[in-house]
């Protein structure tokens, strides 16, 4: 599951008919309609492109969701299906569609979920930064969302000096050797979301950053959010000739292995940042040197050898990485209601303060020895 279009919800008030609509991901289309009295659900009706056995089952689904609290969750509004359902005396098939589905839909029919319909996503192209200041910009970003100084949005990273960016959790002695990447004149920096190291070079690889409300990930669990949050970056790579999967929890892959990464950061206001980095043409010896576990990795990222570039973007579509950058961009505007945006110089300067309090500081950085 993972994929919505629509959803035309208000706050439910009695009489008044909700809508909502959820696309399963690879799967098909879910909608709700339902009405409310008392904080309850007063009527639901369930339809959609999906198949259903036997065709009385419909009138279940709906009678399972009648008499729901308004507020009930996501988990709740899917157990309730789920017994109804368990507890007919015949087998029914929910076929290209779930509970999960149903409850989602109407989640957000009721309002309490969002769809990428009801947002207007500010979009920032590449700008040349010191990468350090990008991983900053994914912490001080979402707290200006939070603050409603600026919309969901979707940025492009782009700098011209070397970095290694490691996961949160991980240990820096694991990861960096530390001759290699004094050798390379290569610094490391940890980032506020988990998941494995990012090896940057002026060109070599494609980071984006996407910051939405949390509510747009209503009723998902972890893995769905993952592919559900990039699924969009699927189309704008079969735009450029790429036939690309995605690979739980977090991988982008394609048919000649790994393209790309991606991670999370839940945070407390309700804001949602998810990353991803995909391999453009990375230098796999220099990598293998840098990064303990460079070489054992390599295998997945496209190539066998570490005598090659790790170049899956690249070879698959000649294009250079600026066109394939811009591509992404057009793709994403013209899927979603998006405002050509830049960063602030406030946003910029508070940046600059975190690198300095907390990104470029060894107690940050060694927090995990």
């Amino acid at each position: 599951m993972a994929e919505t279009n629509e959803n035309t919800n208000q706050h439910p008030n009695e009489n008044t008919v909700m809508h909502g609509e959820y696309k399963v991901r690879g799967g098909k289309l879910v909608a709700v309609d339902v009405t409310v009295q008392d904080d309850r659900i007063a009527t639901a009706h369930v339809f959609g492109d999906f198949f259903l056995e036997p065709d009385d089952a419909l009138e279940e689904l709906n009678a399972a969701l009648n008499g729901m609290a308004t507020e009930a969750t996501a988990a709740e509004l899917a157990s309730a299906l789920t017994t109804r359902i368990e507890s007919l005396p015949y087998p029914v098939q929910l076929i290209g569609f779930d509970a999960e589905a149903v409850a989602i839909a109407t989640r957000r029919a009721l309002g309490h979920a969002s769809s990428w319909d009801d947002l207007t996503f500010d979009v920032i192209g590449p700008q040349v930064l010191p990468p350090v200041m990008h991983v900053a910009l994914d912490e001080v970003l979402p707290l200006e969302v939070i603050a409603g100084r600026r919309r969901p949005h979707f940025r492009i990273w782009d700098w011209d000096t070397p970095l290694v960016v490691i996961g949160s959790y991980q240990s820096v002695r694991n990861e960096i050797d530390a001759e290699g990447a004094a050798k390379h004149d290569i610094g490391v920096v940890r980032r506020i979301t988990g998941g494995g190291a990012m090896f940057m070079e002026h060109g070599n690889c494609i980071t984006y950053s996407l910051v939405v409300p949390t509510s747009l990930v209503e009723g998902l669990s972890f893995e769905q959010a993952y592919a559900y949050l990039d699924d969009w970056v699927m189309g704008a790579l079969a735009e450029i000739g790429v036939k690309a999967r995605y690979v739980p929890l977090n991988d982008i892959a394609s048919e000649q292995g790994k393209i790309g990464g991606a991670a999370q950061r839940r945070f407390a206001g309700g804001v949602l940042l998810h990353h991803v980095t995909m391999s453009y043409d990375i230098d796999a010896d220099k990598m293998g040197e840098v990064l303990r576990i460079g070489r054992e990795k390599l295998s997945d990222k496209g190539t066998r050898s570490a005598n090659k570039r790790v170049d899956p973007i690249r070879s698959q579509t000649g294009l250079p990485r600026d066109q394939i950058i811009e591509g992404f961009l057009d793709y994403f505007r013209s899927r979603y209601d998006t405002v050509d945006s830049g960063y602030t110089e406030d946003e910029l300067t508070k940046a600059r303060e975190l690198v300095a309090t907390k990104f470029s500081t060894e107690e940050w950085t060694h927090r995990v020895p």
